[in-house]
């Protein structure tokens, strides 16, 4: 990634973000990460700097499942474990995060899956 995408990247992310917090309303924020190999989900309490829950496709429970980490139905199998996760640890609404990514492909999957499981956004 060169030094101007990685700008653009940030900067994209930060635009987000700020958008979010002027919305959330006091909402835990479930935010996504995914990588070439794997994707990652976490529910985030911005306001105690605590992270409440979180799954990606390295969790022992799926991870034997997935054929790969990098295609929309282990986005989906992480949307589902997340949303099971989050709601034993009593959130039942927050905002979605997609940082710096489009809402598309495997965000798009873990975000349906995630609604799916339980979670309103």
């Amino acid at each position: 990634m060169s030094a101007k995408s990685k700008f653009l990247f940030g900067r994209r992310q930060s635009r987000v973000r700020s958008s979010l917090t002027a919305a959330a309303n006091g909402r835990p924020r479930l935010t996504v990460f995914r990588s070439s190999k794997h994707i990652y989900a976490q529910v985030i309490d911005d306001a105690q700097g605590k992270t409440l829950a979180a799954a990606s496709t390295l969790d022992k429970e799926i991870k034997g499942d997935l054929k790969t980490g990098a295609d929309t139905d282990a986005a989906a199998l992480v949307g589902k474990l997340i949303a099971t996760r989050a709601t034993a640890a009593g959130v039942s609404a927050v905002i979605f995060d997609r940082g710096a990514y489009l809402f598309h492909g495997r965000v798009k999957a873990l975000a349906d899956a995630a609604r799916e499981g339980g979670l309103n956004f």
